[in-house]
């Protein structure tokens, strides 16, 4: 099991620490559910999130440590409508201020009325390949797939569909351009989808051994790189990420507020929509959406 680092928004905290990874561990509800500022966001951009969380603090004391999570867009839409959420054992009921996602998911909140709106926040910059750290089978280019005996990683088709379809139309598209046909998506044995949570199983399968790459976010991959550099290295794909060409897709956020945003909403909307957010997000391998 990797040994993830802690992403919680506070500089320090002194409070005593108890947990057993694999049984109570929680890495994608992040800071106190009874904090003043909630947000809710898709988690494939969770350390670019955190550090503007952080920076925002930095700006806003008033506004204490904020409460964020960072599951599938569907947890949180879920959560959104029913007010909580069982996570095993523990009982999590924080309404957002701010909602991240890609703005199809956020057409839902607004036609569910808890929206008035969103805009244009961040995207990415292609997808690529994490693989163990030297490159043991050697998977260099889309075609290297193809080898018999190598195993892909994608994400849920149905849990996560939103990333699923990016890497599935990636994989297409690119195989169109180079002239080929990927029986591995035909071959359900050399194929390793994820359960839930592909920004964090994603990695755990490929340095277990149960895939030998992984098709991800570029930013995914460079947050793996840089947390965890003895255990991985990033494989380009089609010049990913400066540059890709149109196939292989990126994926758009959108962000707004919830309701009127509470107290802080406002406040940290704008300071995600500026140039100091827009760098951090650019240090974490993603670009202001058009």
């Amino acid at each position: 099991m990797l040994d993830w680092p802690e992403e919680r928004a506070a500089e320090e905290d002194t409070a005593p620490r108890w947990y057993q990874p694999g049984s109570n561990l929680c890495l994608d509800f992040h800071g106190d559910p009874a904090a003043s500022l909630a947000v809710y966001s898709d988690g494939n951009h969770h350390m670019a999130l955190r550090a503007c969380l952080a920076a925002f603090r930095r700006r806003h004391p008033a506004a204490g440590e904020p409460f964020y999570a960072t599951t599938p867009p569907g947890v949180l839409l879920a959560l959104l409508d029913a007010g909580r959420l069982r996570l095993g054992n523990l009982v999590i009921a924080a309404r957002p201020h701010v909602f991240i996602s890609p703005p199809g998911v956020l057409d839902r909140a607004v036609a569910k009325g808890a929206m008035a709106g969103h805009m244009p926040f961040m995207r990415s910059r292609g997808n690529v390949l994490l693989v163990v750290k030297g490159n043991p089978k050697g998977i260099r280019r889309l075609t290297d797939l193809d080898r018999p005996g190598v195993r892909l990683f994608l994400s849920n088709p149905e849990r996560e569909a939103a990333s699923y379809e990016v890497y599935r139309d990636t994989l297409a598209g690119l195989a169109r351009q180079a002239g080929i046909r990927l029986a591995l998506l035909a071959d359900a044995g050399r194929v390793v989808y994820g359960e839930r949570i592909h920004h964090r199983e994603a990695p755990e399968a490929v340095a277990d051994g149960r895939a030998d790459a992984a098709l991800v976010y570029y930013h995914l991959a460079l947050r793996y790189t840089r947390i965890f550099p003895e255990r991985f290295d990033l494989v380009s794909l089609d010049g990913a990420p400066e540059r890709a060409s149109a196939d292989n897709v990126v994926t758009r956020l959108h962000a707004g507020l919830v309701g009127d945003g509470g107290a802080h909403g406002r406040a940290l909307l704008d300071f995600l929509l500026g140039e100091e957010a827009a760098g951090i997000y650019a240090h974490h391998g993603l670009a202001r959406a058009e």
